[in-house]
């Protein structure tokens, strides 16, 4: 799954580790995540996202998911 946290990290001025102490997260977890090796939980993916003020799908790039299996 893609997605936009890179970038809207960077607009907002934040460092991986300043963005991993708001979420509750390990920097690891955000650089995981904008590297796209780890797909978050729903719980996280929404904190993430009201972080930054977007909507989940503003975020996370759904079109090259599965949803049949």
């Amino acid at each position: 799954m893609n997605n936009r946290l890179r970038e809207f990290r960077s607009e907002a001025g934040l460092t991986q580790e300043q963005l991993a102490d708001r979420l509750g997260v390990s920097r690891q977890t955000v650089i995981s995540i904008e590297n796209g090796r780890y797909n978050p939980s729903l719980i996280l993916a929404y904190k993430i996202a009201r972080a930054f003020s977007y909507r989940i799908e503003d975020v996370f790039d759904f079109s090259e998911v599965d949803t049949d299996g």
